[in-house]
């Protein structure tokens, strides 16, 4: 329900969460009978939902999950979007991008750290140590992408977003992620310089398809610092909006003559790719964001389109070497306070986590809620299972009002393969075993997660990934204590051995201080 509230949402009428039509049900027959469920599901009973449909509880054990969830997983010979939308339109799968269908998406807010982090590595990596002063432009002012003008200006940079949807950016505004709607791409430009010129951080959305503005950015001669995107390009048909018509007529098209509308899409993100080559060719730094945006246009026949590198491989892999990445927790008393108590506490049990620190004065002072009161703060291997099991004695003692639910993205350290994001060049090649993923949730079912989910298609689109989220209820009971002790270390440590075996010299070293790989090294000695 909370997945599906208004302010979390996209378009929660539809059942839709974010990410094109990532979906929390199949439909609100299954929804319904999904809250049915749940109501009525005992302690020691598991309900098993296939694909958003809720089809049969089971007797297992109070530590088993009560959930598992599969979303939109096909054989690897069916994997690919024509078969999806098929069965589909025959009502027997839907997509569940990643925490839509896992129930854990929190709105804009989930994946606002995740961009502040790797917009702050860009400016390590590129510019010093800052972003101040700096221009970022992308696309997409969604669920995901509607995170970025926030975090780009907690970087203190100035933003420029694009989207074909003026009430995304709307939504944005109105929720504090973003500061200035701009009638056009002039306007944007003069809102953004007076802001650079007096010093200030501004993030300005504008609306406009990126298949015209980035090119016209290039062909004008002005060269932002950093160029991404996060429209939702890993689908074709319901994600991208093809450029040279209005998007009402869009949309009409998109009923009409889906395969035109496909055409049409992929031709507008090949001159999307094409604006963001030359612009890097002039001097931007430019990446993908995880969209699949690269592998469409190349398809699209771009063949350079892979020269924009992924943002995983150039900023986020040195910590998913040491189990660090996205988890976030959910006051279920609705109360603001229990958020507040459970900040003081990760103020008090990590301070030397100079990230955190400086992450968690920003959110409070920057980030509304959606929803549920939540919060999200990047945490390696040890500090996940050490605060969640904090958070538990926190609710056993009183000190927050209602139970806690912890859980993650499923962009982390050894929940997704997805060989153009996530696990994008590796360094033994291993891009695309999703063995990892699936023994990810194996492990956490087995640890006594409260829900586990796999999912395919998350992000990239059918056919280029696998995944796999979990969540823990903190309770208060000792048993809760167990399951957050042993799901927050099992879960970062399958990043940190899936990292090791691949032959990262940081997650190997990591693993032997932290007594992780045990049967390679026990091998290793016998011999």
């Amino acid at each position: 329900m909370n997945n599906l509230d208004p302010d979390v949402a996209e378009r929660p009428d539809d059942l839709i969460v974010y990410g094109g039509t990532g979906r929390a049900a199949r439909n609100w027959e299954c929804f319904h009978a999904i809250v049915r469920s749940l109501r009525a599901l005992e302690n020691d009973e598991t309900l098993l939902v296939q694909s958003g449909k809720p089809v049969g509880v089971f007797r297992t054990h109070p530590e088993a999950p009560r959930v598992l969830i599969a979303n939109a997983n096909l054989v690897g010979q069916w994997a690919n979007w024509d078969q999806f939308h098929k069965l589909e339109k025959l009502g027997l799968t839907m997509y569940g991008q990643m925490t839509a269908g896992s129930w854990i998406y929190i709105g804009s807010q989930g994946i606002v750290q995740g961009t502040y982090e790797t917009l702050a590595a860009a400016g390590r990596k590129h510019f010093q140590g800052s972003l101040q002063g700096k221009l970022i432009v992308s696309g997409g002012m969604g669920g995901m992408g509607g995170a970025q003008p926030l975090a780009a200006t907690m970087n203190g940079a100035c933003f420029l977003g694009i989207d074909v949807d003026p009430a995304r950016i709307a939504k944005r505004i109105e929720t504090g992620y973003c500061d200035r709607l701009a009638h056009d791409l002039d306007d944007a430009l003069a809102l953004i310089s007076e802001a650079r010129s007096h010093g200030k951080a501004l993030s300005v959305g504008v609306a406009g398809n990126c298949a015209d503005l980035i090119p016209e950015l290039a062909s004008r001669g002005l060269v932002p610092d950093i160029v991404t995107d996060q429209t939702s390009a890993h689908d074709p048909l319901n994600g991208y909006v093809p450029n040279g018509m209005s998007l009402r007529e869009a949309l009409a098209l998109r009923q009409r003559d889906p395969e035109e509308y496909v055409r049409r899409a992929m031709e507008a993100m090949a001159r999307h790719v094409e604006g963001m080559l030359a612009l890097q060719k002039a001097g931007a730094v430019v990446f993908d964001y995880g969209n699949n945006l690269r592998t469409q246009a190349r398809n699209a026949g771009v063949a350079e389109a892979f020269d924009i590198p992924g943002f995983v491989p150039e900023y986020i892999r040195p910590m998913f070497c040491e189990g660090r990445g996205p988890f976030r927790w959910v006051a279920l008393s609705g109360d603001p306070e229990d958020i507040y108590r459970t900040e003081r506490l990760a103020q008090e049990l990590f301070p030397k986590n100079e990230a955190l620190m400086r992450w968690l004065p920003l959110a409070r002072e920057r980030i509304h809620f959606q929803g549920l009161p939540a919060r999200i703060g990047w945490l390696g291997y040890g500090e996940r299972a050490e605060f969640g099991v904090a958070m538990n004695r926190l609710v056993r003692n009183g000190e927050l009002q209602a139970p806690i639910v912890i859980g993650r993205d499923h962009l982390d350290a050894g929940s997704v393969a997805s060989p153009y994001r996530e696990t994008e060049a590796m360094l033994d090649g291993s891009d695309a075993i999703a063995d990892w993923p699936l023994l990810n949730a194996l492990v956490n079912t087995a640890a006594g997660a409260s829900w586990v989910s796999i999912h395919h298609g998350g992000g990239v689109g059918i056919g280029y990934s696998q995944h796999a989220g979990m969540v823990v209820v903190a309770d208060g009971t000792d048993e809760a204590s167990g399951d957050s002790s042993e799901c927050w270390t099992s879960d970062p440590g399958t990043g940190v051995i899936r990292h090791a075996d691949a032959g990262y010299e940081q997650a190997i070293r990591f693993a032997e201080e932290h007594d992780i790989a045990r049967p390679m090294r026990s091998a290793e000695k016998t011999r």
